[in-house]
């Protein structure tokens, strides 16, 4: 994706596109995104007591796991059918719209912030740095999740390579911040100190996606995705299949039990 983002096209772009796809995420994508939980959480120390920030949480796995901790958790995000899918999953959480660009939360408010990939979905990643550090409290820390390079998140690269191969990388859909950016280690670590942040630590999280299918990333990025999504359904029906065809013989090489490692990024206030 071109660094020429315009804000607010790709915010809307991502907001209709989440509000669309809201009750099918968890089928899709569950087994793998709640995988880095544990650890997300761990690098934010929350712990019981802990107040604690889930922005951009989607069904609210890292809010409800932080309330299971005996955290005080909130949740926020800006798709109103995530927030309600969130409350529906954890009835006792508070959950809310919010934009992680520009949170209305007071300052100094949290012990703790989290982002499970919200990262990859904000046309300005770097101003939800700079609210995470608003809202904390000093010594507080934030922690946030982004897929690895395509070579380690292979997802990612079956599905990337295959409509390079085959199909059109440029279709009419409003541009955004570089996927990948944040798979870079040394990324995330200037991304955090020009918030504010200090000491940040960025390491690995190994997971699986264990698909039912060979068929399955396919339908999964097709159907429950946006910006994919978006790209896959721009082609021509014969390059389509051609697409789908490649990606399936991609996820037959690791029989159906893809590597897909995220980066883990964490700092303190």
């Amino acid at each position: 994706m071109s660094n020429n983002v315009d804000p607010a096209a790709f915010h809307e772009f991502e907001h209709e596109g989440w509000q669309e796809v809201a009750t099918r995420y968890h089928d899709a994508f569950a087994a793998l995104t709640t995988q880095s939980v544990v650890a997300l959480l761990d690098a934010a120390k929350v712990t019981e007591g802990v107040r604690v920030l889930d922005v951009a949480c989607g069904p609210g796995y890292a809010a409800g796991a932080a309330a299971a901790r005996g955290a005080s958790a909130v949740g926020v995000d800006f798709s109103s059918t995530m927030v309600e899918e969130a409350r529906r999953r954890y009835p006792s959480v508070e959950f809310g719209e919010g934009d992680a660009e520009q949170l209305s939360s007071s300052d100094s408010s949290f012990d703790a912030v989290v982002l499970n990939y919200g990262m990859l979905h904000l046309a300005r990643p770097e101003l939800a740095l700079s609210e995470a550090h608003r809202v904390l409290r000093p010594g507080g820390r934030v922690a946030f999740t982004v897929w690895d390079t395509p070579d380690r998140a292979i997802g990612f690269g079956i599905i990337l390579s295959a409509i390079q191969k085959h199909g059109n990388m440029n279709v009419p859909i409003p541009p955004g911040p570089p996927f990948f950016r944040f798979s870079d280690p040394e990324e995330s670590k200037r991304a955090l100190i020009a918030a504010g942040f200090s000491d940040p630590v960025v390491g690995h999280v190994k997971q699986v996606w264990r698909l039912p299918s060979s068929n399955a990333l396919f339908e999964i990025f097709f159907n429950a995705s946006v910006r994919n999504a978006a790209l896959l359904r721009a082609q021509e029906p014969e390059v389509l299949a051609a697409i789908r065809n490649e990606i399936q013989q991609g996820v037959e090489k690791y029989r159906n039990d893809l590597p897909m490692s995220s980066v883990l990024a964490s700092a303190l206030r």
